[in-house]
């Protein structure tokens, strides 16, 4: 027992005084803190369950957003402008023009004379002069650019005429849009939602503690060391909470690989570890902040 007690007190003279301090002071944070949570009851399974639900829907929105850009993506590559040269236009001089324009990605010619021998194995074609001009399938790097590049092109000499399919592009363009504004509106409503339970939970437990913080008070502790295991206690809601969220995002997951198999569309690189980090930074930040936000509401320290 004596040599036990001298190798502890040999240790204590190589730890500095005030990092056992900060140690001290840190660990009675956690444990009020923890202390807090235990306060709070049965009503913390309440609290955890509410916002796993909240950021289950804003993981599974988010992660679907991904997995449809894509796919829409992927269907934007597929549309492309046909240009289609006059009898008299130079062809190699309208795609040196065309490939120098913003936003265009690769240039595809169709001889006329190709692209008439491959109709007269679709048709059959009386014995008659090719009637079709040189085509140039040009390649734009996103579906919102094809309008403006159309509008270049338009202005080339020898350009007679083209064609692209607008319908299908305005509507990809629209479908992107409105699911984009979507998620954002879904971001704004769980940070609102997140806020306000973990406000009105740290108000019930701050009027369960409200005689102890009064004493402390009085006692001339520290203002943070009075807020900092709220705060902390609103966090660990949203980090829990973000932690059973994980589950129905992984059986989402394992369901948008199913499709990008099925259209054969590769996933998105680092989408589903984006999207937990997401999860996690907006549990973990709006649960401290709901906590502060309550407590400058409804304690004067």
């Amino acid at each position: 027992m004596r040599k036990r007690t001298m190798i502890k007190n040999t240790v204590k003279k190589h730890i500095p005084q005030k990092y056992m301090t900060e140690v001290r002071i840190l660990y009675r944070l956690l444990m009020e803190t923890v202390s807090g949570i235990r306060r709070t009851g049965i009503m913390n399974i309440a609290i955890i369950a509410a916002m796993a639900a909240i950021l289950t829907i804003f993981g599974a929105l988010f992660r679907t957003t991904f997995t449809l850009n894509s796919l829409v993506d992927k269907m934007g590559d597929s549309l492309e402008i046909s240009v289609y040269v006059a009898q008299n236009g130079d062809t190699d001089l309208i795609s040196k023009r065309i490939s120098k324009l913003e936003s265009v990605e690769d240039i595809t010619l169709i001889p006329k004379e190709q692209a008439w021998q491959d109709m007269k194995k679709d048709i059959d074609l009386a014995d008659m002069k090719n009637p079709l001009p040189d085509t140039l399938h040009v390649k734009v790097d996103t579906t919102s650019n094809i309008p403006a590049v159309c509008d270049e092109i338009k202005k080339i000499p020898g350009v007679q005429d083209l064609n692209y399919a607008s319908d299908i592009a305005d509507k990809i363009q629209t479908f992107t849009h409105v699911f984009n504004t979507v998620t954002v509106l879904v971001v704004f409503i769980v940070a609102i939602l997140t806020i306000v339970i973990i406000n009105s939970t740290i108000q019930l437990v701050i009027q369960a503690r409200k005689d102890e913080i009064e004493i402390m008070r009085l006692m001339g502790v520290s203002n943070w060391y009075i807020k900092i295991p709220l705060i902390l206690q609103g966090a660990t809601y949203g980090f829990v909470g973000a932690l059973l969220s994980l589950l129905p995002l992984n059986t989402l997951q394992g369901a948008l690989q199913k499709m990008h198999d099925f259209f054969m569309v590769p996933p998105p690189e680092f989408a589903l570890n984006l999207v937990v980090l997401s999860m996690f930074v907006i549990a973990v930040f709006f649960s401290a902040g709901g906590s502060l936000m309550s407590i400058k509401k409804h304690l004067q320290v």
